[in-house]
């Protein structure tokens, strides 16, 4: 069941490519517990950014992914590629989100710590009606 019902659009700024077409936004406290929970699979494109977020954890999870630690600047200042289930990240004290995504999404976008990361809104209701 996904929970969250706020999406976006997420760019990489510093390479013009195109991180997520449609990443959910968890940033309530129930959306945050939830993340990915009973999720099977993530589809290219998908994914989750959590906010605030100063770490994540895998445990219950049934697929690998990978985290890019973003500040509050939107510039990522940590990845973790092909992050499996039922591990965790270390704290990062200075971040603000953690993006959640597809494994290999950051080696196929080239995403590297220190690019910035750009958020755009995407009407879900819209979207729906294309599928």
């Amino acid at each position: 069941m996904r929970w969250q019902k706020k999406t976006v659009r997420v760019t990489n700024a510093t390479r013009g490519t195109v991180v997520g077409q449609c990443i959910r936004v968890a940033e309530s406290g129930l959306t945050r517990i939830v993340g990915l929970l009973g999720e099977r699979e993530l589809q290219p494109g998908d994914g989750l950014l959590i906010v605030p977020s100063q770490g994540v954890h895998t445990l219950g999870m049934q697929f690998a992914i990978d985290i890019a630690v973003l500040d509050n600047d939107w510039r990522v200042i940590a990845i973790r590629r092909n992050m499996r289930p039922f591990r965790m990240t270390r704290m990062f004290w200075n971040a603000a989100a953690v993006l959640e995504l597809p494994s290999g999404m950051l080696e196929s976008t080239s995403t590297l710590v220190g690019d910035t990361i750009e958020f755009a809104r995407v009407n879900t209701a819209a979207q729906g009606k294309e599928k």
